[in-house]
Order: C-alpha cells, then structure tokens, then sequence
C-alpha cells in the first residue's frame, strides 16, 4: 500500500512539475489614451491550452507601449510615449504574483520612444519623433539613472511623407550582445553600433552601416537562431530583406515580401519573429490588409512563403511566440484584442483557435518565466 501511495505521489509530483513549466507569464505594454488602460498588464498563460488568466496590473501609467524585462525576470522596463514629455519607467517585477511596483523614471531626452532593451548596465532607447537613440544607465537597485548618451541620426529619403528626417524605429541586440542594431525608418538605413556597457559616455560607437531601398522605411529585424542572419521588416513597401551577418557586419544576400502580389491598399509592415526551433518566420501587415505572413527559413538564409492569413482584427502591432512555439498570439492596436492562433511546428500554418483576450490598445507582447 505504501509503495502504491509513494507512486502515486512521484507520479502526482511530476504531472505538476510538467504543468507549471507549460506556463508562463505574458507581459503586455498598452497605449493608455485611446481607452481604457491601466497600463501594462500580466497574464498567466497556459502553452498547453492556449488560456489565460489576468495575474496582475499596474496603475495610471501613461502609455507604457514597449516594454523589455530584465534577464533575471525581476525588472520591467518600458517607454511612455508622450512626445516631448516622453520618459522611460522602472518596476520591480515579482513574476510569481505578476505584480509591478513602480521604481523611477527618467527623461527620455527624446521625443516618442518606441523600442527599448537593457542589459545589466544600461537601458537603451529608440525614440522615434526625434531620430534618436537614448542610453540610460541602469543601477544595481533596477532604477534607472540619467541618460548616459544621445544619439543623433541626420538625413532623409524619398517618401516626403514619412522620411522628411530620421526615424530611429528599433534598437537591437546582437546575440553575444557586443553590437546594438538601429533600424531608422526616415533615412531607410540600418546603423550597427559597438556596444561599450561599462563607458561612461560612449557606450555606442558607430561600426557600420547599410542603405536599403529608398522609401522602404526600415522598423523591425530580428537574427536567425544561429545568429549568422538577420531579417529586416520595412514598413513602408512590406519588403523583408534577408542580410548575412557577422562582427558588426551586414551583407545583403535576398528579399521578399509579406505583401499578397494583387494587394491594393495601405501597407504598414510591423513586426517580425522566428519561431523557438528557428525554422519559421512570420510577419505582421497593418494597413488594410491586417494579416500575418509564415515563412520557411532555408538553410541558406533565405525565406520560402509558407501562408497568408487574416490576424482578426485590426491594427497588429505586435505579436510574439509562447517559448514552447504552441501558440501564437497577435496584439491589435485598434480593435483591443489579442487574438490567439494555434502554431503547426511541422509547417509553419497558423490556425485560429477562437480565444482571444479582451484589451485596450495592446502595443508589446513578452513572455517571462514565471
């Protein structure tokens, strides 16, 4: 009997083990004007079913709409995008209840931040209205101090429009973290910047940089899982160019498109990612066309279509992957949903599963351990 119970136990043990490593806690950066929003918010997510459940959120924060966590899962970063008042917030984060507990805040010292990273030293920003990236340091505590350093991007292209100046739209890890990657929409260039964390000063230092295609807009990338490619998302044209990449350096090697060859209207490419496994990549058109496009990835860095479909809602922003590459979840900016679609591992399809969570404005979707 006793040996029965022990089993029983082993066996009640493991199964609780294995179902809480299936959960992770989803962290959301919303836009906080356009509706009801408190700000960033914290769901568990389950990767086995595809539920959620709201764990936590914060307060009156103003538009917290990217947000970045800090490698040991107890910090969260994000951008209030607020133009000139625009600053960049600290909270301590206790991934067990989801709760959030606000630290400080700094001048962005840039006008719109719209991408944010940080490493053990510093955070840093892209601000998109003033063409700028931002270094902040980052203390021991998890506040964040004063800005370190300002980058000034110069120049223009061709769409009088949207590229009349700099637009710096992302700022990017290598993955052995020596280089930060900038992607700027208004001069359609993509500079890579050494990365010095422990300068005073300097902590970026220009190493190269490449043109793309006139009036293309650069916004997103995002490096292969071996770290020897990178894929750029532009807005403007919907072009994805695929780039060898090795020590800070860029060479073009292919380009497709997530837009459908008899597609008229609005294009407004968003957001690209690879799956856990690094054998697919999918991309988020805005615009009229509000659908996601599922790639191959070739051994050779180049991309194979695999599926073009309806993310079910308007205005995807953002989307990310669960770690275990089960589900995948699109956050729409305008119809305050995330809309959450079932990943096929062997092709790459997307399947939606009709759950969705309700809302406002979802900008930035993380995953963190819980």
């Amino acid at each position: 009997m006793k040996k029965t119970v022990t089993i029983f136990l082993s066996v009640f043990a493991l199964a609780t083990i294995q179902a809480q490593e299936n959960k992770f806690n989803l962290v959301v950066g919303t836009y906080t004007k356009p509706c009801d929003s408190k700000g960033i918010y914290v769901y568990e997510f389950d990767s086995n079913t595809g539920d959620f459940k709201l764990k936590n959120n914060t307060e009156s924060i103003i538009n917290p709409s990217y947000l970045t966590v800090s490698s040991d899962n107890k910090f969260v970063y994000s951008v209030n995008e607020n133009g000139q008042k625009s600053t960049i917030s600290a909270f301590g984060f206790n991934s067990k209840t989801g709760k959030l507990d606000f630290i400080n805040s700094q001048n962005a010292k840039g006008a719109d931040p719209c991408y944010i990273i940080n490493d053990d030293k510093n955070v840093i920003v892209a601000n998109y209205s003033s063409g700028t990236i931002s270094v902040l340091g980052r203390n021991s505590d998890g506040s964040i101090g004063e800005v370190k350093q300002v980058v000034q991007h110069t120049g223009k292209s061709i769409n009088a429009n949207r590229q009349d100046a700099p637009h710096a739209h992302m700022v990017y890890f290598s993955p052995d973290k020596k280089y930060v990657l900038a992607n700027d929409l208004g001069t359609d260039k993509v500079y890579v910047y050494q990365n010095n964390p422990n300068s005073v000063t300097e902590v970026l230092q220009l190493k190269s940089s490449i043109d793309v295609k006139p009036g293309s807009g650069p916004r997103h990338l995002i490096f292969s899982k071996d770290g020897k490619f990178v894929y750029l998302l532009q807005e403007i044209d919907g072009t994805i160019t695929s780039f060898n990449y090795a020590n800070g350096m860029l060479k073009k090697v292919s380009e497709t498109t997530i837009v459908a060859a008899d597609f008229k209207g609005d294009i407004g490419a968003a957001d690209i990612h690879i799956s856990p496994d690094g054998k697919f990549l999918y991309a988020t058109n805005r615009g009229t066309a509000n659908d996601i496009s599922a790639f191959k990835i070739l051994k050779n860095g180049k991309l194979e279509f695999v599926q073009r479909t309806s993310t079910l809602g308007k205005g995807p922003r953002n989307f990310n992957i669960d770690p275990t590459g089960n589900f995948l979840l699109v956050g729409h900016q305008y119809t305050n949903d995330i809309v959450i679609f079932k990943r096929d591992k062997k092709t790459g399809s997307l399947t939606a599963t009709g759950k969705k969570i309700e809302l406002c404005s979802p900008v930035c979707l993380i995953f963190t351990k819980i």
